[in-house]
């Protein structure tokens, strides 16, 4: 989580995000009390106002380093390497190669990104939107950047890339509709599956 004018030795921060993450998660963001984030942190309630103005603040700050985190391990996968192909597999290993919470995040992501539509009143929340908002076309783009890479090469046939961009996105995002860490599926597994069906997609 990206650190804030809010953070110094003594901050509950990123703990209250954790927490928020575990919450959110599991049992859902509308059936978590804020209460509840509080006591797990062991801080009063009206003490997270001083670093959340709202829960919908908390909930939109973790969406935005989700896709922040995203965007940077996509980053990190693809950069130097030569052809689309192998580049696209190190994509979608890179979306699944990740800790149980980050599995987390990616699910509050998924199941909130309607949100993200609608301006905030809140000042702060309004922010947290914007930058999410922002991300979320950041990864579209480059989604769509790889993919016509193949096409110009002659690596893939020639498409729609920004259609075919967001089917393989609502494919590999689809998996955290369904994915709990510790169930009958491995992310390992789930990876190569979800490569297979790229594939035959993008092909």
């Amino acid at each position: 989580m990206a650190p804030t004018k809010t953070e110094g030795p003594r901050s509950k921060r990123n703990v209250i995000l954790e927490a928020a993450v575990a919450n959110f998660g599991s049992v859902g963001y509308e059936h978590t009390k804020w209460a509840t984030i509080a006591g797990e942190v062991g801080i009063g309630q009206t003490a997270l106002y001083h670093y959340f103005e709202s829960k919908a603040h908390c909930l939109l700050t973790i969406m935005s380093a989700e896709l922040t985190r995203y965007h940077e391990r996509f980053t990190v996968a693809v950069e130097g390497v030569g052809d689309a192909e192998t580049a696209l597999r190190a994509a979608i290993s890179s979306a699944y190669d990740i800790s149980e919470t980050e599995a987390l995040q990616a699910r509050i992501l998924l199941h909130h990104i309607d949100m993200l539509a609608t301006p905030r009143s809140s000042e702060r929340e309004e922010e947290e939107r914007v930058r999410a908002r922002e991300l979320v076309r950041v990864v579209e783009r480059e989604w769509t950047g790889l993919l016509e890479r193949g096409m110009d090469s002659g690596e893939f046939p020639r498409r729609d890339p920004v259609e075919l961009g967001r089917f393989v996105l609502g494919l590999l995002n689809s998996v955290w509709n369904w994915y709990r860490p510790g169930g009958s599926r491995t992310l390992p597994e789930v990876s190569d599956s979800v490569m297979g069906a790229c594939f035959r997609l993008v092909h």
